[in-house]
C-alpha cells in the first residue's frame, strides 16, 4: 500500500506531500490543474519511463520520494533479496529518485543506491495503472493471449524452452543438409585433389630442402674437380704423408735432442689429426657430390610437382598437408553426412514431439482459463450495469511460436442475440472503460498488498452507470487500496479519502497544489463537479445526497 508520496520541484509542484489512506482515495480537478503530474512522479519515482526532464523551471533539482507498506511475504521482499538490497525496517518500502537539471536520474531504495531496472522490478509488485488509454491494450487482439496467461496462472517457461529447442534441432538438420548438398556438389573434386595429394605426401619443409638439393647437384660438376684436388693434397703423398713421414723422423731423433723435440712432435700429431678431420669432410662431401642424372632428373620431378600443387590449390607449399587434411576432413564429413543427418532428423522430430506436448498442454489450461475469465466477467460486468452483456474469449489456431499455437481474442456482445464482435467495432466509449475495469479486477484479484491507480477509468459514463462504476471500485478498495483521477462526481462521493488538485496562477509562475478535503469541502467540491463555477443551493444538496448514498 502507498502511504506517502512526497514531491518537490517536479513540473508545476514546489513542495507537496501527500499521505494516502487504505481504501478508496480520490483525486479531483479541473481538466489541466496537474493531476496528471501527480502520476507523473509517481511514475517516476517507480522507474517508469516518462519525460526527459521533469525538474521544476528554476530548480536545480527534483525529487520524489514514496513509502509504501511492505507486509510479510510480499513479492517485493524477492526483489530486493534478487537484488542484494537488505529487508525494510518497520515494514515500510522507501523509494527515492532525483532528476538533475539535464536530464540526470539518480534513484535510492531504503537508502541503497539502485538502479532503474530494479525500480520498475519492485513497481510490477507495488502499483497496478489503469490510465486514460490503457484500453487500447484491451482493444490490441496482440495482447489478449498474454492477459489470458496471467489470468491462468501459465508458466511460459516450458513452451518457450520447447519452442528454442525445436527450433535450435530445426537449424541444425538445416545446415547439416545444407552443408552435405555443397559438399555433394564438390566431391569429384575432394576426392580427386585428395588422391593426388595422398600420393605425393608432401612435408612441411620438403620443398626448400628439395630446392638446395636440385641447386646443390647442378653446381656439383663444377665444384667437384676443385674438392677432388683438395682431398689429393691432404691425402697419400700430400701433406697427411708428409706430416706422418715428419712425425716419424723427427721420433726418431727425439732421443738425441734432450726433450727440445717434444713441442714440435705433440704440435704436428695435432696437425695430423686436424687434416684426418678435414679429409673425411671432404670425402664426405665428394660422396654428396656423386650423383647420376636420373638421381636430379627425380629430385626436380618431385620438386616440381610440389610446386604445382601448391599453385593449383593457391597454397604455399608447406601448406600443402594441412590442406590434404582439411580435405580429408571434408571428405569424411561428406561420408558420415547421411548417418549424421538422420540423427538430427531423430532429434528434431523428438523436439518437435516435446513441444506439441508442451503446445498442448498450454492450450488446455488457457481453454480453462478462457471459460474461467469468462464466468469471472460475467459476475463483474452486472454490478456494472452490464448484466446483459456477453464478454467471450475465443480461441483459434495460429502459427507456432514460443507461446504456443493458440490466438486469442476477447469479443463483446452488448446486446442480448446479437453476434460477438472486436470490442473497439461493439463497445462504446463508456462501455470499453466498464469493460476495462471488470477486465482489470478479475485480472488482478489474487495479487495482494497491490495498490490500483486508475486514471479517469469513468470518462464517458454518467448517472447510474457511474455510480455503479463507484461502488465496483469502492468494493475494489474495500480489500485493498485504490487511487482514482476522477470527473465523475458518483465516483468521487464514495471515495473514503478525497484530494483536490488546483492550479495557482502567481505573479511569476503557477503552481500545483493538492489539498486534503474536510467532509464541508467535500460537499462544495462535488457540488463543483456537479453544477460547474456557480455553486448553487440544489448543486449543494445533490452533493450531500450522493455523500450520504455513498
Amino acid at each position: 500500500m502507498l502511504l506517502t508520496l512526497d514531491i518537490r520541484d517536479i513540473l508545476i509542484i514546489d513542495r507537496l506531500t501527500l499521505d494516502f489512506q487504505p481504501g478508496l482515495n480520490v483525486l479531483t480537478g479541473e481538466t489541466g490543474a496537474g493531476k496528471s503530474i501527480l502520476l507523473d512522479a509517481l511514475g517516476f519515482v517507480l522507474g517508469w519511463r516518462g519525460r526527459a526532464d521533469l525538474v521544476r523551471q528554476g530548480a536545480e533539482q527534483g525529487e520524489v520520494t514514496a513509502v509504501f507498506a511492505l507486509p510479510e511475504g510480499h513479492p517485493a521482499r524477492d526483489v530486493l533479496a534478487d537484488a542484494g538490497m537488505p529487508e525494510p525496517e518497520d515494514g515500510e518500502l522507501i523509494l527515492r529518485r532525483i532528476n538533475a537539471e539535464g536530464g540526470r536520474k539518480s534513484a535510492w531504495v531504503n537508502s541503497v543506491r539502485a538502479s532503474g531496472e530494479v525500480l520498475r522490478q519492485l513497481s510490477d509488485t507495488l502499483v497496478e495503472l489503469h490510465g486514460q488509454h490503457d484500453d487500447r491494450g484491451l482493444l490490441n487482439p496482440s495482447g489478449h493471449r498474454a492477459l489470458l496467461d496471467d489470468f491462468a496462472g501459465l508458466d511460459p517457461a516450458p513452451l518457450r524452452h520447447a519452442w528454442t529447442a525445436r527450433r535450435t534441432a530445426a537449424k541444425a538438420l538445416e545446415a547439416a543438409r545444407k552443408d552435405a548438398e555443397a559438399l555433394k556438389e564438390e566431391e569429384d573434386f575432394l576426392r580427386h585433389a585428395a588422391a593426388e595429394l595422398d600420393a605425393l605426401d608432401p612435408k612441411a619443409g620438403e620443398e626448400a630442402e628439395l630446392d638446395s638439393q636440385r641447386r646443390l647437384m647442378q653446381g656439383a660438376e663444377r665444384i667437384r674437380e676443385d674438392i677432388a684436388r683438395a682431398h689429393a693434397a691432404i691425402t697419400g703423398e700430400g701433406a697427411e704423408g708428409q706430416v706422418s713421414d715428419a712425425l716419424r723422423w723427427l721420433d726418431g731423433a727425439a732421443e738425441g735432442a734432450e726433450g727440445r723435440l717434444d713441442g714440435p712432435l705433440e704440435a704436428l700429431a695435432r696437425a695430423l689429426d686436424a687434416l684426418g678431420e678435414a679429409e673425411q669432410g671432404i670425402t664426405d662431401c665428394l660422396d654428396a657430390l656423386s650423383f647420376d642424372a636420373h638421381a636430379l632428373e627425380r629430385l626436380e620431378d618431385r620438386l616440381f610437382a610440389i610446386r604445382g600443387l601448391a599453385r593449383k590449390h593457391s597454397v604455399a607449399p608447406d601448406d600443402l598437408g594441412t590442406f590434404a587434411e582439411d580435405l580429408r576432413t571434408r571428405l569424411a564429413a561428406l561420408d558420415s553426412a547421411e548417418g549424421d543427418i538422420a540423427g538430427l532428423e531423430k532429434a528434431l522430430k523428438a523436439a518437435e514431439a516435446d513441444y506439441d506436448a508442451a503446445a498442448e498442454a498450454a492450450r488446455a489450461a488457457r481453454t480453462k482459463a478462457a471459460r474461467a475469465l469468462e464466468q469471472a466477467m460475467t459476475a463483474e460486468l452486472a454490478p456494472l450495469k452490464m448484466d446483459r452483456a456477453v464478454f467471450e474469449v475465443e480461441m483459434t489456431e495460429a502459427e507456432p511460436g514460443p507461446d504456443g499455437r493458440d490466438a486469442v481474442t476477447f469479443r463483446v456482445a452488448t446486446n442480448p442475440g446479437a453476434p460477438a464482435g472486436p470490442l473497439n467495432k461493439i463497445a462504446s466509449g463508456g462501455e470499453l472503460s466498464r469493460f476495462l475495469l471488470a477486465l482489470k479486477v478479475c485480472l488482478t484479484r489474487d495479487q495482494q498488498g497491490l495498490t490500483m491507480i486508475f486514471d479517469e477509468i469513468d470518462r464517458g459514463v454518467g448517472g447510474a452507470t457511474a455510480d455503479a462504476v463507484g461502488r465496483r471500485l469502492s468494493a475494489l478498495a474495500a480489500e485493498g487500496q485504490v487511487l482514482v483521477v476522477t470527473h465523475s462526481p458518483q465516483v468521487a462521493a464514495l471515495g473514503g479519502h478525497h484530494w483536490r488538485v488546483e492550479k495557482r496562477q502567481g505573479a511569476a509562475e503557477t503552481l500545483s497544489t493538492v489539498t486534503p478535503l474536510a467532509e464541508a469541502e467535500r460537499v462544495d467540491e462535488i457540488a463543483r463537479m456537479l453544477s460547474g463555477d456557480t455553486l448553487t443551493d440544489a448543486a449543494r444538496a445533490a452533493a450531500r445526497e450522493l455523500l450520504k448514498a455513498g
